[in-house]
């Protein structure tokens, strides 16, 4: 498994090198990806498919989605954990 979504280059790519190859190459983004973010209040990893994210308009650090009662929550990017393309575990943050 990749850690980084490039499997010959070595280094752990950044989330949101990541995030922005999804959104900028048609090629690697005809796929279906999901995240998986830590939810301190359930505390396990919730995933979700890509496109429920938004960003929050008023922090870059963080990005918005609708929980299961239609709240609107923000949650931090550093909280991404884990994202899948196709079902397979593309990209992993350990800490």
């Amino acid at each position: 498994m990749p850690r980084s979504g490039s499997a010959d280059s070595g280094r752990m790519v950044p989330l949101h090198e990541l995030l922005a190859r999804i959104r900028w190459d048609e090629g690697f983004a005809a796929a279906h990806f999901e995240i998986a973010y830590l939810d301190h209040v359930e505390k396990r990893l919730i995933r979700i498919d890509l496109g429920e994210m938004r960003p929050d308009p008023e922090s870059h650090s963080m990005f918005c989605i609708l929980d299961r009662d239609g709240n609107l929550l923000s949650v931090p990017y550093h909280r991404v954990k884990q994202v899948f393309r196709n079902g397979e575990l593309i990209w992993q943050r350990e800490h």
